[in-house]
Order: structure tokens, then C-alpha cells, then sequence
């Protein structure tokens, strides 16, 4: 029976991730925790996270997670979400600056004020509510997902830099930033499938039936 570990340090919406992994795979055993033996002998590991980089970071840093995360990310399946995505990247914007776990090549930067949509309606920001997400690479974690389909979005910062080997799927607000990316065994959304309904909990249940290689990225 395949086990997947949720990492906990103090942010996420741990709750939800946890109800969602059970709904997209019963027969799955879910952990919420911060041993990091368990996150170490896990099949799959979830990275969520809400809040701000800053505090993300040092919560990382103050227990360890962080270390275990890198370790994680050299030979094992795991999902960053929403903050956990981020985190992931080099360096962020956000709090005047935060250097990142620096796994995947890429930073994080504000969605810039001033911006309006093809209607000439002023884009509000945070970036929050429903969009449409189109995956431009082979990703796993869309096998039996439509293009253009919709998922929950709650974030005023974004990936930038990240090259488009790497960006696995897109959303406009009101240009097109990197909400998807892969990185060898490592995924990596900006919105929460944990919100997102029939989607979200699809592309759970695709992740949670990747083996981490680049060999089993085909859309089925």
C-alpha cells in the first residue's frame, strides 16, 4: 500500500490536502507529519503551503524540513503546492527578498500593478479565484485532464525565469506566467487542487500514480 507523507511545518492547508489525497486514492495511507523518517520512507511527498515566503522559510530552516526536503527531491515523487511551489525556486521577491531551497532554476516575483485585462478591467491582486490552466509540456499530473480546464488560484507572487523545459503548464492574468512546472521526480503547481473539485482531486490521483521518472510523463 502506497504511503504519502504531507509535509507539516506550521503552514498549509493541511486539513484539505489530507480529505483530498484520501478522496483521489482510498486505498493510499496519508500522513500529515514532520518526523522526517516517515517523510524519508514515504512513496510520495506532498510540499504545501500558505503564507508568506519569509515565514515559510524560517519554519523550514528552524526544523530541519528543509534539509529533507532537498533530500526528497533527489530521488522521490513530490508535489509542491501554492507556497510549497515557490519555496522550491531560487530566490523570492516577496518580504524584500528570501532566498529559496534553490532545487528548481527559477525566483518568484509580484504580479505588477497597474494591469488591465482584454476588457480593460483592472486586474485585482492577490490573483485569486478560478482560471483556466494550459499545459504546454507532458506532465503527469494532467494524464485525463482538459486543456484549458479550470482550477483555484490564491497568490500574489508568481514563478518567473524558469525555462520552458521546465514549465509544464500556463495561466493568463493577464499575461501568461508558469503555474506548472517539472523538474526530474519533482512537480510543482500554483493553484490548489485541493480546491479544485474533479481536477484537483485528477491530477492528485495522477501524482500519486507517478513513479518520478521522466519515462511515465505521457498524457494518457
Amino acid at each position: 500500500m502506497a504511503t504519502v507523507a504531507v509535509i507539516d511545518y506550521g503552514m498549509g492547508n493541511l486539513h484539505s490536502i489530507e480529505k483530498a489525497l484520501k478522496t483521489a486514492s482510498p486505498n493510499a495511507t496519508v500522513i500529515v507529519t514532520a518526523d522526517k523518517n516517515i517523510i524519508l520512507s514515504a512513496d510520495h511527498v506532498v510540499f504545501p503551503g500558505v503564507g508568506a515566503i519569509r515565514d515559510c522559510m524560517a519554519a523550514l530552516q528552524k526544523t530541519g524540513l528543509d534539509d529533507i526536503i532537498k533530500q526528497v527531491a533527489q530521488n522521490k515523487p513530490l508535489l509542491g503546492i501554492c507556497l510549497g511551489m515557490q519555496a522550491l525556486l531560487q530566490h523570492s521577491d516577496e518580504n524584500n527578498g528570501v532566498t529559496c531551497l534553490g532545487i528548481i532554476p527559477g525566483n518568484v516575483i509580484k504580479f505588477p500593478s497597474g494591469t488591465y485585462d482584454e476588457q480593460g478591467n483592472a486586474i485585482k491582486i492577490p490573483h485569486m479565484g478560478w482560471n483556466e490552466v494550459n499545459y504546454t509540456n507532458k506532465n503527469p499530473l494532467f494524464n485525463n485532464i482538459a486543456q484549458n480546464e479550470r482550477f483555484y488560484f490564491v497568490h500574489g507572487y508568481h514563478a518567473s525565469e524558469v525555462g520552458e523545459e521546465h514549465t509544464s503548464a500556463t495561466t493568463n492574468y493577464p499575461d501568461p506566467f508558469p503555474c506548472a512546472l517539472m523538474w526530474k521526480n519533482i512537480v510543482a503547481v500554483q493553484f490548489h487542487p485541493e480546491k479544485s473539485q474533479h481536477a484537483g482531486l485528477q491530477l492528485l490521483r495522477n501524482f500519486l500514480k507517478w513513479d518520478g521518472t521522466a519515462e511515465s510523463n505521457g498524457h494518457a
